[in-house]
């Protein structure tokens, strides 16, 4: 499983790479600088929505998109692009809510001495929001790791017996390789299925404990 477990951390490296500030910016724009006004409720209907669309609709997406207008091909990068959009929306609902459980005293008394929005919004609301944007972002790359669907409809491989070396090279990732040895019916490919599983669940359980210990230490902060 050499090859899918690095398919797998270059996967996830890229997505976090793409969606996590994209995802952040977006939800500090609409929840601090965006005027309430139609656009605004349009734009936050619609983000919403696509919280629901299924998995197969972004990976026809990437397949048309990334894969052949910009012709990155059946690469990792095209595979991270998907998946970047697959959790975007997660990550910007989950950030304006954290944003908006921040107490409006916060603001106002960051006014009362003379900040500017961007020192307040940068200084005083996103680090008092971080731990809740954080969860949002475990949430969202617990998603990614899993799905299979999306990174199937782009080309992904269902075996590669090289690693990914750079983010434009062919890959598979660990759900395919546990797709593939599961759908046959050798009692061995059935062993290396449940193995994969377990190696899976314990990279999961190991991007989640460094995301949770980050939020654990800004939320100690917060309270020191």
């Amino acid at each position: 499983i050499k090859a899918a477990l690095w398919g797998t951390i270059w996967l996830m490296g890229l997505t976090g790479l793409v969606a996590v500030p994209v995802g952040l910016g977006a939800a500090i724009y609409l929840e601090e600088y965006a005027p309430r006004n139609w656009m605004t409720r349009v734009v936050q209907t619609n983000i919403a929505n696509l919280a629901g669309v299924p998995s197969i609709v972004y990976g026809l997406l990437g397949l048309a998109l990334f894969v052949r207008a910009m012709q990155l091909e059946r690469s990792v990068l095209a595979g991270a692009l998907t998946m970047a959009l697959l959790v975007l929306p997660i990550i910007i609902i989950a950030s304006q809510e954290a944003l908006r459980a921040v107490p409006k005293s916060i603001r106002e008394a960051s006014y009362a001495v003379g900040a500017t929005r961007a020192q307040t919004v940068f200084y005083q609301v996103v680090p008092a929001a971080l731990p809740g944007m954080m969860t949002g972002i475990i949430l969202a790359l617990s998603r990614a790791i899993g799905e299979t669907a999306p990174l199937i409809m782009i080309g992904a491989l269902l075996f590669v017996p090289f690693t990914p070396s750079g983010p434009l090279d062919r890959f598979t990732v660990l759900p395919i390789q546990i797709f593939n040895w599961a759908s046959r019916p050798q009692e061995a490919f059935q062993t290396n299925a449940a193995a994969a599983i377990i190696v899976l669940l314990a990279v999961l359980l190991t991007m989640n404990s460094v995301a949770i210990v980050i939020r654990n230490r800004f939320q100690s902060g917060k309270g020191g």
